[in-house]
């Protein structure tokens, strides 16, 4: 076996990204940054969000706008006596994971895409709900709900191992809003939002890019910000610190 040096290695191309921030943060509109740059972005929208990201994409660079291509996929509900229940089978994480394997343009294998393009899950929480939802509708007579959670915590952890593995070869960004949790100390992290409590600490070790978007003020005087330094809730990853402020 032939040992790896360090002095040989060089830093991949292909960036996966952890996105975080609460709600209204411009998450999504801040894509526009990628592509005036150029990328090519194709969006998975679970949030029925991508009017921001289209938006600013025709107010700063409308000749790029056929740079997004985007699949809406989420699960219709209809009211019954007992509340909001799905219409009919859940098909919104099926449906997801079909096209992480096969988009509907060409090139169609995301795996293939390289450095060109980004591929973009927006959100990571609400696909934590498709999965919670899909995992029910599996074994809807299960006595202990808590096997639904395991179920859908341990599929969304799948994707994610997929997506950031070095054979999903394209840029990645995964969008989560926050979930805050007190630890057994006392304080406060915030971890990305996916289904549940248990997974939300596991998911950054997929990643070593991880950054937090931020606002601050009201109305005209609003100010986002990403940030990429650590806050004393939220934990982040800057792999080039001494370039990246």
């Amino acid at each position: 076996m032939t040992m790896a040096k360090a002095s040989e290695h060089h830093s991949s191309k292909i960036v996966k990204l952890l996105y975080v921030g609460d709600s209204g943060t411009g998450k999504s509109g801040s894509l526009v940054s990628l592509v005036e740059a150029g990328y090519k972005l194709r969006v998975l929208d679970l949030d029925n969000g991508i009017d921001p990201l289209i938006t600013y994409t025709k107010h700063q660079c409308p000749a790029n706008l056929d740079n997004i291509e985007y699949e809406t996929r989420r699960d219709k509900y209809k009211s019954s006596s007992q509340g909001p229940i799905i219409s009919g089978t859940p098909k919104a994480f099926v449906d997801s994971l079909s096209l992480m394997t096969k988009w509907t343009s060409e090139p169609s294998d995301p795996s293939m895409w390289g450095p060109d393009y980004v591929f973009v899950l927006d959100s990571l929480t609400a696909l934590g709900r498709a999965a919670l939802d899909w995992a029910t509708g599996m074994a809807p007579m299960a006595k202990d709900p808590r096997n639904w959670y395991f179920t859908a915590q341990k599929a969304v952890e799948n994707v994610i191992a997929m997506l950031t593995s070095e054979g999903f070869a394209c840029n990645v960004i995964i969008i989560s809003h926050i979930q805050f949790k007190e630890l057994s100390d006392g304080t406060t992290k915030g971890y990305a939002n996916a289904v549940g409590s248990a997974l939300g600490p596991i998911i950054p070790k997929y990643f070593n890019s991880m950054v937090l978007a931020q606002s601050q003020g009201t109305g005209k005087n609003v100010k986002r910000t990403i940030q990429t330094v650590p806050t004393a809730m939220v934990d982040l990853k800057n792999p080039v610190p001494f370039k990246l402020d």
